[in-house]
């Protein structure tokens, strides 16, 4: 999962980031109110860090333009102002929870994964589930049945996305963002590499679930626009996909055979009636 922490102190900052990212989060920075709201409404994160006094944006305007766009990520407000008139109208705008400096580390991330369980697809701490397979959040472990194969960082947190989103089309930029990061270097080709590295490990593990490639249908993208993937778990020995998401090209290409299976026998009616 994803925090993005928006604080003015820079060591702050960075012990905040640090400690996220050992408790297996990965964490962004911004360090004043006016980039923090350009990163929060992104989307991309599963929970927003944020300072009540920060340059260029106080934190009460970052909250309430978020809200106002209608950002529903969960935001934890930071503040050493502990008057009760503070915290009122930080919940008020729409703060999920209140913290007052200083704050005791376990305290702070008892409140992240709080505000992560109130987010539906997130309840579970521990694993996911999807089509016969389990992804063991605290292991990186991916298992269908009696098998397990471990997972690079990069794997889990894909494989978490799409089965967190299984019934979404996730495009290239929507997993770069996410996986990578808003300032990485990283390119279109690092997503491919590293679906392809899921498919192997689940074909390995004789999975039925299959990780589906939707590419682009719309008149107005280019050949080059990016393609985009989702989670789809099959029956063993069905020819349809228990996943209702489909891609626009699938359902022309059934209408088409369709279309020209009612031909031919229309074409066969005429035949046996002329003779």
């Amino acid at each position: 999962m994803r925090v993005l922490v928006i604080e003015d102190e820079v060591r702050l900052a960075a012990t905040l980031q640090d400690l996220l990212e050992l408790s297996g989060y990965t964490a962004d920075v911004r360090h004043d109110g006016e980039s923090g709201l350009d990163d929060a409404l992104t989307g991309i994160y599963d929970v927003i860090l944020l300072d009540v006094m920060l340059p260029k944006l106080d934190g009460f305007t970052v909250l309430r333009r978020l809200r106002e766009a209608g950002t529903s990520t969960p935001v934890l407000m930071l503040t050493a102002r502990s008057e009760v008139a503070d915290k009122v109208e930080g919940l008020d705008r729409g703060a999920d929870y209140y913290l007052t400096k200083p704050f005791d580390p376990k305290e702070l991330l008892a409140c992240v994964r709080a505000l992560t369980r109130r987010q539906p697809e997130l309840r579970d701490p521990e694993a996911l589930e999807f089509g016969g397979v389990r992804l063991d959040k605290g292991s990186f472990t991916l298992s269908c049945g009696e098998k397990s194969v471990r997972l690079s960082r990069k794997e889990f947190d894909i494989c978490e996305l799409l089965m967190l989103n299984r019934n979404l089309v996730l495009t290239k930029e929507s997993l770069l963002l996410k996986i990578w990061g808003y300032e990485s270097d990283a390119e279109d080709n690092n997503v491919e590499v590293y679906i392809s590295f899921l498919r192997k490990k689940l074909t390995h593990l004789h999975s039925c679930v299959k990780i589906r490639k939707s590419w682009p249908t719309s008149a107005r993208t280019s050949a080059s626009a990016p393609s985009a993937w989702w989670a789809t778990a099959w029956k063993k020995g069905a020819e349809t996909p228990v996943s209702s998401t489909v891609s626009s090209a699938h359902l022309i290409h059934s209408l088409l055979a369709v279309l020209h299976n009612f031909h031919k026998l229309i074409n066969k009616g005429y035949g046996r009636h002329d003779s």
